[in-house]
C-alpha cells in the first residue's frame, strides 16, 4: 500500500531533508584530487549528527558507513575508505539522514578536478533525466510517466538507464512503495495523488545498462566497467506540482 503524507509528516520530511541537502553542499565544497571517501565519510555523518539526526545508511542491512560513495564504473553502494580520488574521476555520492521519524534520500554525481567531455555530457543527462522525471510528478499522472520521461531522455542521448535497481517510496522508512523505475511505458502504474512522497533516482550508465556486484557484497558496478552516474531527490506530490524536499 502507498502512504499518503499528511502536512505534518510531510513538514519532518523537509527536515530531514534539508539535513541531506546540506551535507550534498558540503560534499560539492569537499570532492577534489587527494581527498578520500572516508574524509567524506566522516564529514556527513559529523553534520548528520550535530543536528540530532541519524545517518539513514549506517548499519542499514549491515551497510557500514554514512555515504555510499561511488567512483567511475561503480554505478551504486560503493563503500568509504582510504581510497583517494584522482583528477579526471567522477563520483556518485549518496545520503540518507532519519530525522523526527522521517527519512530524507538524496544523491549527486560530481567531477574531481578536469573529466573527460564523455564524463561531462554523462553527468549533464543523468541530472536533467532527473529534472524531467520529478517535472511528471503531478497529481492525476501514472507513476510509468516518470519513468518513461527519465528512460526515453537517457536513450535519445545514447546512454542506458540501469535496471535492476530502482526508485522508491520513502517516510517512516527509507524504502516503502511503490518501487519506481527509471524505465517504462507512460500512463501505467498507481495514479499518483497528493501527499506522495517519492525518492526518484536514475543511475546511468555510458555504456550498456547491464551491472553485477563486487565480492564486498555491496558495491554495484558496471559490467562493460564504462562509467555510471546517479542523481536522486526525495520530492512529494502536491495540489501546486512536486515540492523537492532535499533542498537547501
Amino acid at each position: 500500500m502507498i502512504e499518503v503524507k499528511n502536512k505534518e509528516q510531510l513538514d519532518r520530511m523537509r527536515s530531514a531533508g534539508r539535513i541531506v541537502a546540506e551535507v550534498l553542499e558540503i560534499m560539492k565544497e569537499m570532492v577534489k584530487p587527494g581527498v578520500s571517501t572516508e574524509e567524506l565519510d566522516k564529514a556527513a555523518e559529523e553534520h548528520i549528527r550535530s543536528y540530532g539526526a541519524v545517518p539513514a545508511f549506517k548499519g542499514y542491512n549491515g551497510f557500514p558507513a554514512t555515504l555510499c560513495t561511488s567512483i567511475n564504473e561503480e554505478v551504486v553502494h560503493g563503500i568509504p575508505s582510504l581510497r583517494a580520488l584522482k583528477n579526471g574521476d567522477i563520483i556518485s555520492i549518496d545520503c540518507g539522514a532519519l530525522y523526527h521519524g522521517y527519512y530524507g534520500d538524496s544523491a549527486i554525481t560530481l567531477p574531481v578536478g578536469d573529466i573527460s567531455e564523455d564524463n561531462k555530457r554523462l553527468l549533464t543527462v543523468c541530472d536533467e533525466s532527473l529534472k524531467l522525471g520529478i517535472a511528471q510528478a503531478w497529481k492525476g499522472n501514472r507513476l510509468f510517466d516518470i519513468s518513461y520521461a527519465i528512460q526515453s531522455y537517457v536513450e535519445r542521448n545514447g546512454m542506458s538507464v540501469v535496471r535492476d535497481y530502482v526508485g522508491h517510496g520513502i517516510g517512516t522508512k527509507m524504502h516503502e512503495e511503490p518501487q519506481l523505475p527509471n524505465f517504462g511505458k507512460p500512463g501505467r502504474g498507481p495514479r499518483l495523488e497528493v501527499g506522495m512522497a517519492l525518492a526518484i533516482e536514475p543511475m546511468v550508465n555510458l555504456g550498456g545498462y547491464n551491472v553485477e556486484t563486487l565480492k564486498d557484497e555491496w558495491t554495484v558496478v558496471t559490467k562493460d566497467r564504462r562509467a555510471s552516474a546517479h542523481f536522486e531527490h526525495t520530492i512529494a506530490i502536491t495540489e501546486n506540482g512536486p515540492e523537492i524536499l532535499t533542498r537547501t
